[in-house]
């Protein structure tokens, strides 16, 4: 058996037992609900729910509403990318530089983007500019400090070595410290992927903010619609997370496939 078979045989095998694992969640929630151990009124059956899923993913309102989310969410992690690497590489690079922000960086991070809502909206009024604001403000720090950290794991011989052979700092900063330092780049974009995604619709539901799924359920929530259609942008909602954490793991794989071989062999 070669490598890559033996890779794929070992992708197919988590994915076999993802799948185990949520249908066995929603046998259990059926189960529940039909045995009538919890109010099928709170809770309706999961089948029914994944039903009304299958449903509202061919209503092109919500679809419109999951494009909404989706274009906060994605415009917010570009934005959060543009920030935080050049400002990590500096900080990663330079102790003074980073002695010199760390007041600053350890009086933002603990706010909580929620916090800010009122503030943002004051500032830039409710709408796709206060989304993209309050995921970028969230999404910048697993970036940042990744990109620091990785800075920081850069084989100090290896840049000496560099800097024997004629190359200057940015060519080392490019082709020696950027590269060692990428696998922790981007495994700060995959936590913040997942944090954005999470604060676009915690925005929606907390403040609107245009089309969002967040929005559409609270819309929803008002005109007392059957509770499974609210059940239903939840399964949605986790679906998007998973969706994109697995395009994000399959870039991983294909990008970093040296890295994950060092770190085998070490």
């Amino acid at each position: 058996m070669t490598v890559l078979s033996a890779r794929h045989r070992l992708i197919g095998i988590r994915a076999m037992r993802g799948l185990v694992g949520a249908a066995a969640l929603f046998g259990l929630l059926e189960l529940l609900t039909r045995a009538e151990l919890v109010n099928p009124t709170y809770l309706p059956p999961a089948s029914t729910i994944l039903l009304t899923t299958g449903r509202i993913l061919a209503d092109t309102e919500f679809l419109a509403n999951v494009g909404g989310t989706l274009l906060a969410w994605g415009i917010g992690m570009l934005i959060a990318m543009v920030i935080a690497i050049p400002i990590g590489l500096l900080l990663g690079a330079s102790w003074r530089s980073y002695l010199a922000a760390t007041t600053a960086i350890e009086f933002l991070r603990p706010i909580p983007s929620v916090a800010l809502i009122p503030l943002v909206i004051l500032l830039r009024g409710r709408g796709l500019d206060m989304k993209v604001i309050l995921i970028v403000y969230a999404s910048v720090w697993p970036i940042l400090f990744n990109t620091i950290y990785g800075m920081r794991e850069v084989d100090p011989i290896a840049k000496e070595t560099a800097r024997a052979f004629g190359l200057g700092r940015l060519a080392i900063l490019w082709k020696i410290s950027l590269r060692a330092a990428s696998p922790f780049i981007y495994t700060g974009i995959r936590i913040s992927a997942a944090i954005a995604l999470i604060l676009a619709i915690s925005t929606e539901l907390i403040a609107g903010g245009g089309l969002g799924i967040g929005t559409w359920m609270i819309a929803n929530s008002e005109t007392g619609v059957p509770r499974e259609l609210l059940y239903a942008g939840i399964v949605v909602t986790g679906l998007l997370g998973l969706g994109i954490n697995a395009v994000l793991v399959a870039g991983e794989r294909r990008l970093f496939a040296w890295h994950q071989r060092v770190r085998g062999t070490s």
